[in-house]
C-alpha cells in the first residue's frame, strides 16, 4: 500500500510520474527522441518532474504541456573546456548569452579572473555558478601564474586551491599548462597533481608526443583540447587521452580534427569553445554551431550524425564523471536541447534543469556584484616608452608571425631601418610594433617586439585581454597612436581600444578585472562590430584582431629532450 507521505517527496513523485500514476510537472508531447547510443528516433512524449525526466517511449499527463509535434529531442550540450572570461561578458551574462543555444553545462576554469584576482576571482565565479540558469561547474586554475616569463597579478599554491574543493559546483583541477613542470617534478606542480589523483585533471598537452606525453599521461591527466592535428589527437586516443574539439574565436581546430570523430571514436571524444567572444556567438553560434558543422563532415563520410550529438552530451558527461546527465530517459537530469533540425542542429527550446528556458528565468536569478573594478595598476604612457632600440652595429630582429585561427605563433627574421626612434616598423613587409605593459603595479615593465601578419598600414590596437598574465598588449605601426590607446585602456579600467592619428576611433570597457564588461551581451556585441570595422579601416586582415592581440604574449613552448638523467629539459624554444 502507498505510504502517502512519501508519495509528496521528490523521488516519490518522480516514480509514480514515471508509471503514470500521478501528473508530470512538465511534458514535451509526441517529439522525434534521438537516442545518442544507438541512433534511433522515437517519437514520443517526455515526462519530467523538478529537474529530473521519469519518463519516456509512452504517452503523460502533465501540469504544463508544450507540443513538439516535428521537433527533436536530443541531450543538452555540454562545452567541456571554456574561459568564460574570454565571452568578455560576466558569467550571469555568459549564461543568458549562450544558454538558448542548447548548452545546458560548461566546464570552466576561471584561469582568466584568477591571473589578475588570485583567490577571489575564483570565488566570484562559484558565486555566479550557485546562482545561473545553466549548470556552470568549475575546474580550479592550475597555473596562476602561467609562466616566470611574464608578471601576472596573483599566484595560487595548492593550499588556496584546497580551500574550494569541496564547493559542490567544482569538478578538479583545471588544465594542466605547465607540462615541462610536470616532467621534471616541480614541486609546486607536483603537490597539485598529487591533490588531485582521486579527481578530474584537465589536460593542455599542445604538441606533446612520445614519450613526454606518456610521462604527461601518467600523472592522471585524461583529457585534451590543445591538439590542432589529427595525427596528433589519433596518437592522444591511441594513449587513452579524450580529445575535445576546439572551435573558438582564434584557436580554430574543427577542420583538422573533424575526422578523427566517428563512430569509433565518439565516445572519448567531446567538444569545447575554449575562448569564444559575443560576436561569434552572435553571427555562427556556440556548440550549437560546432555540431552542425561537424554533422556535415559526417554526413560526408557517411558516419551516423548521432555520434556528434554523442560528443556532445553523453561522452562529455562521462570524461568529466558527470553521473546524472547526457542521455534522455528516466532517472536522467533534465537537460533537453529542442531542435527544429537535426542536420542543422537548429536549436528551438532548452530544457535546463526541468525549466523551460525563458527570459523569466533570467530575470529572477540573484545578482552577483562585480569584482576588480580597480585592477587597472598601470601609470600613463608616452610615445617614448615604445622606442625599439638596436643592438649595437644591427638592424636584424626576431619578428613574432601569426596565423589566424591559430594561437601558435611562429619565429621570423627582419632587417629594419633605423631611425631617430630605435627601429622602425616596414608596412611594406607588414612588420609593426608589439609591446607588453605590465599594469599590476607589479614592476612597471615594459616588453618590446615586433610582429608580422595583422597588415595594419596606420594606427594602433590595444587590449588588456593578454593571456595568460593579461597585461596591456599593443600593436602598432606608430608610438603616439600605441600610447594613445593604452591611454584609453588604463583610464576606462581595461578593455579594447583603436588608436589612429592620435584620436580613440573605437572602444569596448572591460573594467571587472580588466577582463570582462557589466553591460549586457548584446551591447558588447554591437561596440565588437564597431572595433572590428576601426581595426579593418586601419589595414587590419584578421578576422578577430582583439583576441589575436590578446594571444601574443602566450609563453614559449619549448621543445623537450630526453636528459641523461631521464627527465625533460628545454632543447630550444619557439614563440607560441
Amino acid at each position: 500500500m502507498r505510504n502517502p507521505d512519501l508519495a509528496q517527496t521528490h523521488l516519490g513523485k518522480c516514480i509514480l510520474a514515471g508509471q503514470g500514476r500521478m501528473k508530470a510537472d512538465l511534458v514535451l508531447r509526441d517529439v522525434g527522441l534521438l537516442d545518442v547510443i544507438t541512433g534511433k528516433v522515437t517519437e514520443t512524449d517526455i515526462a519530467i518532474v523538478g529537474d529530473r525526466i521519469v519518463g519516456t517511449h509512452a504517452k503523460y499527463e502533465g501540469d504544463r504541456e508544450i507540443d513538439c509535434t516535428g521537433k527533436f529531442a536530443v541531450p543538452g550540450f555540454i562545452d567541456t573546456h571554456l574561459h568564460i572570461e574570454s565571452s568578455l561578458v560576466t558569467p550571469l551574462e555568459f549564461d543568458r548569452c549562450v544558454l538558448p543555444h542548447g548548452v545546458t553545462t560548461v566546464l570552466c576554469d576561471p584561469h582568466e579572473i584568477a591571473n589578475v584576482l588570485g583567490a577571489d576571482g575564483i570565488r566570484y565565479f562559484l558565486d555566479c555558478a550557485e546562482r545561473s540558469v545553466m549548470d556552470i561547474r568549475v575546474n580550479l586554475s592550475s597555473c596562476v601564474p602561467a609562466t616566470g616569463f611574464e608578471t601576472s597579478g596573483a599566484q595560487l599554491e595548492i593550499n588556496d586551491l584546497l580551500s574550494f574543493r569541496s564547493h559542490p559546483k567544482v569538478v578538479g583541477l583545471a588544465e594542466m599548462m605547465n607540462y615541462p613542470g610536470v616532467l621534471n617534478l616541480d614541486p609546486g606542480i607536483m603537490a597539485k597533481l598529487e591533490a588531485f589523483q582521486d579527481g578530474h585533471i584537465d589536460g593542455h598537452a599542445p604538441l606533446v608526443q612520445g614519450t613526454a606525453l606518456n610521462g604527461y599521461m601518467a600523472a592522471g591527466i585524461r583529457t585534451d583540447h590543445e591538439a590542432t592535428s589529427a595525427a596528433e589527437a589519433h596518437e592522444k586516443l591511441a594513449k587513452g587521452m579524450a580529445i575535445l574539439i576546439r572551435e573558438g574565436s582564434v584557436s580554430k581546430d574543427l577542420e583538422a580534427l573533424a575526422e578523427i570523430l566517428d563512430e569509433n571514436t565518439s565516445s572519448f571524444v567531446a567538444l569545447c569553445t575554449d575562448d569564444r567572444n559575443p560576436l561569434d556567438i552572435g553571427e555562427e553560434g556556440h556548440l550549437d554551431s560546432l555540431i552542425g558543422r561537424l554533422i556535415g563532415h559526417l554526413k560526408a563520410r557517411n558516419c551516423p550524425i548521432h555520434h556528434v550529438y554523442r560528443a556532445a552530451s553523453h561522452s562529455a558527461a562521462r570524461i568529466f564523471g558527470l553521473r546524472d546527465r547526457g542521455l534522455i530517459g528516466p532517472g536522467w537530469r533534465a537537460d533537453i536541447a529542442i531542435l527544429d533540425d537535426l542536420e542543422t542542429c537548429a536549436v528551438s527550446d532548452v530544457i535546463a534543469g526541468g525549466r523551460l528556458v525563458t527570459n523569466g528565468l533570467f530575470d529572477a536569478r540573484k545578482t552577483v556584484a562585480p569584482i576588480g573594478l580597480t585592477s587597472m595598476k598601470a601609470k600613463p604612457v608616452n610615445a617614448e616608452a615604445f622606442m625599439a632600440a638596436p643592438k649595437p652595429g644591427q638592424n636584424q630582429t626576431p619578428v613574432i608571425r601569426i596565423k589566424p585561427g591559430l594561437i601558435l605563433t611562429f619565429r621570423d627574421e627582419a632587417t629594419l631601418e633605423i631611425g631617430e626612434n630605435g627601429l622602425k616598423p616596414d608596412l611594406e613587409n607588414d612588420v609593426i610594433k608589439v609591446a607588453v605593459i605590465e599594469r599590476h603595479g607589479k614592476n612597471g615593465n615594459i616588453g618590446r617586439s615586433f610582429v608580422r601578419g595583422f597588415g595594419l598600414k596606420r594606427g594602433a590596437i590595444a587590449s588588456s585581454v593578454g593571456h595568460d598574465s593579461h597585461n596591456i598588449t599593443v600593436v602598432g605601426t606608430n608610438d603616439a597612436d600605441m600610447a594613445a590607446a593604452v591611454n584609453r585602456l588604463i583610464e576606462m579600467g581595461g578593455g579594447f581600444a583603436v588608436a589612429d592619428g592620435g584620436r580613440i576611433t573605437a572602444e569596448l570597457a572591460l573594467p571587472v578585472a580588466g577582463l570582462m564588461s557589466t553591460e549586457p551581451f548584446e551591447v558588447v556585441e554591437k561596440d565588437l562590430i564597431t572595433l572590428r570595422a576601426a581595426a579593418k579601416d586601419l589595414g587590419c586582415v584578421l578576422p578577430e584582431p582583439f583576441l589575436q592581440v590578446a594571444f601574443l604574449a602566450l609563453p614559449v613552448i619549448p621543445h623537450l629532450k630526453m636528459t641523461d638523467k631521464g627527465l625533460f629539459d628545454v632543447d630550444k624554444f619557439d614563440f607560441v
